[in-house]
C-alpha cells in the first residue's frame, strides 16, 4: 500500500515536472499541486499514474455498497484455471471476506469457449459492472491479474475510464509490476523476481533456466529488460527472460546460451497460467517447440508447467495490488 513519504515524493515529481509549486498528499498516485486552479482535462490525465480513483460528485448520497471486480486475461485451460487464476481470487476473497468479489475475463473469445465446452459464464469486465450496477452496487475496486501494464492493461484502464462516473466511487489498481522503485516507491520487479525465484530449482554452472513471457507490442515491452537487469542484480546467475511474441525473442537468448557454454536448460513460463503458450510453444513435442529446438542443439532440457498464479509469495503480491485498490476507494 502506499505510504505518506511515497506520496510526497511522487506529488514532488510532478509539481517539478509542471512547475506547479508545493505538492499535496496522496496515497493513490501522483497529484497535482493545488496551485493548478483550472487544470485541463490532459492534464488530468497526464498526472493520473498508478492506482487510479474517481469519486462521482453526483452520486455521492448514495449508500456505500461496495464489490471488487478481479480482471484476468483468462484461459480455457481448466485445471491450470484452478490452480492461478481461481485460487487467487479465492485470496482476494479471503482478504476481505465481506465484500463481493467477480471473477471477469478480457478475452471475449476465451469466455465464449469456457461457456461453450464448460457451460461455465465469466463476465467481460463490462458485463459485470452492468450487473454490479443494476444490482444496486455503489463503489468498485477493479484489480488485475495483469504482469505488465501492457495491451491488456490498457483495456482494464478503458473500463475504468467508460464506467467511472456510472458509480459513487471507483478506483483501478496496478499490475503485477508496475513500479520499478522509482520515486520512493516499491520496486516491484524486483519483489516479483525474488519471489519468482522460489520455485527455481539448485542450479550447477552449467545450467540455465528460461523464464518464457508473453510479449507485447505495447512499449511497456521494455518492462522485459528491466526483468533481466533484476535478475541480474539479484545475483541469479544464467538466468534468462524471453519472450513469444516480443523481445527479447527465443533466438536471442539461445545464443547466450552457447557463448556461456551452458548444457541443461531448465523452461518454465513467466505468465499467470501454464496455458497454450506455455504447454505447446515452450514445452510441447513438435518440432519447433522451444523445447524441441533446445534438444536439437544438445542442450538436456527440463520444463516446469506452473503459471505464476500457483506461486504463493506471487498470488501475495497480487492480493496486495487488489487492497491498494480498495484503500484508493475508501478515499
Amino acid at each position: 500500500m502506499y505510504s505518506v513519504k511515497k506520496s510526497l515524493a511522487l506529488s514532488a515529481t510532478l509539481a517539478c515536472l509542471f512547475c506547479v509549486g508545493a505538492p499535496t498528499v496522496s496515497d493513490a498516485a501522483f497529484q497535482l499541486s493545488e496551485d493548478v486552479k483550472n487544470p485541463t482535462q490532459a492534464l488530468k490525465e497526464a498526472s493520473t499514474i498508478g492506482v487510479r480513483s474517481h469519486h462521482t460528485a453526483a452520486l455521492q448520497q448514495l449508500e456505500n455498497k461496495d464489490a471488487i471486480v478481479v480482471m484476468s486475461f483468462g484461459t480455457t485451460f481448466k485445471e491450470t484455471r484452478k490452480k492461478t487464476i481461481d485460487a487467487t481470487v479465492k485470496a482476494i476473497q479471503a482478504a476481505h471476506p465481506n465484500t463481493k468479489v467477480v471473477t471477469a475475463f478480457t478475452s471475449h473469445i476465451i469466455r465464449d469457449r469456457i461457456q461453450e465446452n464448460e457451460g461455465i459464464t465469466y463476465p467481460t469486465p463490462e458485463e459485470a459492472l452492468e450487473q454490479l450496477k443494476a444490482d444496486g452496487y455503489t463503489r468498485v475496486a477493479l484489480t488485475t491479474l495483469n504482469i505488465i501494464p501492457g495491451m491488456e492493461y490498457n483495456y482494464n484502464v478503458g473500463v475504468y475510464n467508460l464506467y467511472k462516473n456510472e458509480f459513487k466511487a471507483m478506483s483501478l489498481g496496478t499490475p503485477l509490476m508496475y513500479w520499478m522503485g522509482q520515486e520512493g516507491q516499491t520496486d516491484e520487479v524486483m519483489e516479483t523476481v525474488k519471489a519468482l525465484s522460489s520455485q527455481f530449482p539448485n542450479q550447477s554452472k552449467d545450467h540455465a533456466i528460461l523464464v518464457m513471457a508473453h510479449g507485447t507490442p505495447d512499449p511497456s515491452n521494455a518492462y522485459y529488460a528491466v526483468i533481466q537487469d533484476r535478475i541480474d542484480a539479484a545475483g541469479l546467475n544464467n538466468v534468462f527472460i524471453y519472450t513469444v511474441e516480443g523481445t527479447p525473442n527465443f533466438e536471442d537468448v539461445l545464443g547466450q546460451l552457447k557463448a556461456k557454454g551452458i548444457k541443461e536448460v531448465t523452461l518454465m513460463p513467466f505468465m499467470m497460467v501454464a496455458g497454450d503458450h506455455a504447454t505447446n510453444d515452450m514445452a510441447g513435442d513438435e518440432e519447433d517447440s522451444h523445447k524441441s529446438m533446445l534438444m536439437a542443439e544438445g542442450f538436456k532440457v527440463n520444463t516446469y508447467l506452473r503459471g505464476l498464479g500457483e506461486n504463493e509469495q506471487i498470488r501475495q503480491i497480487f492480493v496486495e495490488r487488489a487492497n491498494e485498490a480498495w484503500d484508493a476507494l475508501q478515499k
